[in-house]
């Protein structure tokens, strides 16, 4: 017997945890009664309520249900709010990597609009009081209202499916931009989203337009039932200023094609969800709800059945999940209590870390140099990071004065002599760093933890000049220090389970997320950007254009070319990076000499006044061209199997040798630390579907691979 669509999506939401829709009249000041829905999947706050096919099901017949004693006159308006500290977490996506087709994705889709949609024809105003996190699909609700009221206290707002592979399918990519125009809208659905899916509270929802009043969190409920009063009884003209008026229609597709260059320039044509939203906004200015929810329902389903969703899903997995408890810790060993920490160095990047540490672990800090003026530049430094921090309203004065007083700079390591932990940021120079290590090993405690910020020097070898090697590990910032999430936690050979404990304890307490890497030359991330970009410029110095090199990385997946990041680390950085691993492997590793010569120029890109990249410097590609006779120029697809194969046979590679246990640490790490976005899932998933793997060693990263019904 064949199934049909509804019945497949049915079947799939057998153990979804429902979100109930619960009523209760309540009396309307003026007169009359209101009936509000509350939304509530019975568990704590712990587990936000989700919207699955059950649970949007249970909410279309409570809708079928009011709209009748509407019509019968028993209730003159309606409410939904959501149980405490959330209004609704949007669409239950559980499920939805294992949707077996297109057309059940299609289903879900048509679903939520034909349930959301009853909430603007119930024959009585509806309002919706957003007292919490609404995302999403919990958002679309809200938007489906005739009127919105927001808590002040309410958190997590948006509509973050951009960042996930898909759109606002629910009325959202079309009702945002009716309501408050198409360039705030795009702000909310395609902006926010891919600056790391940023997220508003109440009070920018409602300056935003989206809700049309701001209720204290104090007295939420009856101040909301008591404005939706005043909105039935006539008291409360709602005006809508943000509402897109003659000019901003006039302008709407303009608009959207200024977007649409600012979204191609800044994370290239690869992302397919941010282009489908911007279509969405476009269609929006016009026609009817029937037309446009459709063209919803078609990009969710192209989407939903995409492999960039099954990426993203497997990223959100591993950022959700996997990063919470690092692959490899130590079971039962306790972590040293770090009472005050030492930062050799007083450099830019050791007064970043200087203040993440004074500002997270809420210890004494001090900085050391050579000379007294290098240290009192690097506490002042570190002051008017602070200052910066409190005008943004990013710490309080009374924070600001506690960090500040916590942090102290000395020329002399006897300062450190009673601190737990030091970590070390000076040159990237073998010498340099054993040297301090050895000086700094002779003052602090027996018992004090060492760490290393080398980037892709043996945590080894430093170690080796140690009286206590074990007390070494590798703590592995990326920059900038305050906004990268991620933290590579180097376990050398003689490493202590202490040692690694206490790194990945700190680590948790910086709110940085860890992955264990054995020693070896560019742990994890470096390791494979040094493999890309040294096909890079392998590609430019055997001739092929600059161009032609950028257009076959693309595909990859980064988040700019080659040759931006190159510029974005350093080029001095990249040409050192480059050198290091081709001294390590030099069959495999691309040697930096071409790239020094373009360090000493100083530049690769053309930029305009904004700093935008228009092109490649003339003398820099001059530099790095070969002769004639000797050019072996290629074409973008060969550039594109070349990165693909070099970074399948390098992730293979680096499993084999145990440098992590599972290619996921290594997809987190590349997600994490070097901006991988979540449609492409890491690099493993996309070398499976590229074919790369079977051309490589003959297998797959993932069995099954990651990839959407589509392509099953």
């Amino acid at each position: 017997m064949t199934t049909t669509p509804i019945d497949q999506l049915t079947e799939l939401s057998a153990d979804e945890v429902v979100t109930h829709s619960y009523v209760k009249h309540v009396p309307l000041p003026s007169g009359g009664t209101l009936a509000l829905v509350t939304l509530d999947n019975g568990k704590d706050h712990k587990r936000p309520s989700t919207l699955g096919p059950r649970t949007m099901r249970e909410l279309s017949d409570v809708l079928d249900t009011l709209r009748a004693a509407a019509s019968a006159g028993s209730i003159q308006a309606v409410a939904i709010t959501g149980k405490e500290y959330c209004f609704a977490a949007g669409a239950d996506l559980s499920q939805a990597a294992a949707l077996p087709s297109r057309a059940v994705a299609h289903e879900l889709g048509t679903l939520g609009h034909a349930t959301l949609r009853k909430l603007s024809d119930l024959g009585v105003p509806s309002f919706a009081f957003v007292n919490g996190i609404a995302l999403g699909g919990g958002l679309e609700v809200a938007l489906h209202c005739d009127y919105r009221v927001f808590s002040s206290a309410a958190q997590g707002i948006g509509l973050p499916e951009v960042f996930l592979g898909i759109i606002p399918g629910w009325g959202g990519a079309t009702l945002l931009p009716r309501l408050i125009g198409p360039e705030k809208a795009l702000r909310v659905i395609v902006e926010n989203p891919l600056k790391n899916n940023r997220l508003m509270d109440g009070p920018a929802a409602v300056e935003l337009g989206i809700g049309d009043a701001l209720i204290p969190s104090v007295t939420f409920l009856p101040s909301a039932v008591a404005w939706a009063d005043g909105v039935v009884a006539g008291r409360t003209k709602v005006v809508r200023k943000n509402e897109p008026g003659m000019l901003e229609k006039a302008a709407w597709g303009t608009v959207v094609k200024v977007a649409r260059q600012q979204v191609a320039a800044k994370i290239g044509t690869v992302p397919k969800s941010p282009f489908r939203a911007l279509d969405l906004v476009a269609a929006a200015k016009s026609g009817s709800l029937d037309e446009r929810f459709a063209g919803e329902d078609d990009a969710l389903a192209d989407l939903l059945a995409g492999d960039q969703f099954a990426a993203s899903m497997y990223a959100f997995d591993l950022v959700q999940k996997r990063a919470k408890k690092p692959v490899g810790a130590p079971e039962g060993v306790e972590a040293k209590k770090i009472t005050k920490v030492g930062v050799l160095g007083a450099g830019l990047m050791a007064s970043q870390f200087a203040l993440l540490f004074a500002r997270r672990l809420g210890v004494p800090v001090v900085i050391t140099d050579v000379d007294q003026s290098r240290v009192d530049a690097g506490v002042e430094r570190i002051r008017s990071s602070v200052d910066e921090l409190l005008a943004k309203k990013r710490v309080s004065p009374d924070d600001a004065n506690r960090i500040k007083a916590l942090v102290s700079g000395s020329v002399s390591y006897d300062a450190f002599a009673d601190a737990d932990w030091v970590i070390e940021a000076v040159f990237e120079e073998m010498s340099v760093k054993q040297d301090v290590f050895r000086k700094i090993e002779r003052v602090v405690a027996p018992d004090a933890i060492l760490a290393t910020n080398t980037s892709s020097l043996s945590v080894d070898e430093m170690a080796s000049v140690l009286e206590h090697p074990e007390r070494l590990v590798g703590f592995h910032f990326f920059n900038p220090v305050a906004v990268m999430p991620l933290l590579e936690v180097v376990r050398a050979a003689k490493t202590s389970d202490e040692a690694l404990v206490t790194a990945l304890a700190v680590a948790k307490t910086l709110k940085k997320t860890a992955i264990i890497t054995a020693d070896q030359p560019g742990f994890v991330v470096n390791r494979v950007l040094a493999r890309v970009l040294g096909e890079a410029m392998r590609g430019v110095e055997q001739g092929t254009p600059f161009e032609t090199v950028a257009e076959g990385a693309a595909p990859l997946g980064l988040p700019m070319s080659p040759f931006e990041l190159l510029e974005l680390v350093g080029l001095p950085v990249g040409a050192h990076v480059l050198d290091s691993h081709h001294a390590a492997w030099p069959e495999r590793f691309y040697p930096g000499d071409g790239l020094k010569r373009i360090a000493e120029h100083g530049t690769i890109l053309t930029r305009d006044k904004k700093g935008n990249a228009t092109g490649y410097d003339a003398a820099a590609v001059k530099l790095v061209a070969p002769s004639k006779k000797d050019a072996q120029p290629v074409d973008a697809a060969t550039m594109q199997q070349r990165f693909e194969d070099a970074l399948a046979d390098e992730v293979h590679r680096m499993l084999e040798d145990h440098v992590v246990e599972h290619v996921e640490e290594i997809d987190l790490g590349l997600i994490l630390g070097a901006g991988y976005p979540f449609q492409a899932g890491g690099i493993s998933p996309y070398l499976d579907r590229s074919g790369a793997s079977e051309r490589v060693f003959g297998g797959t990263f993932h069995d099954p691979k990651v990839v959407g019904p589509a392509s099953r």
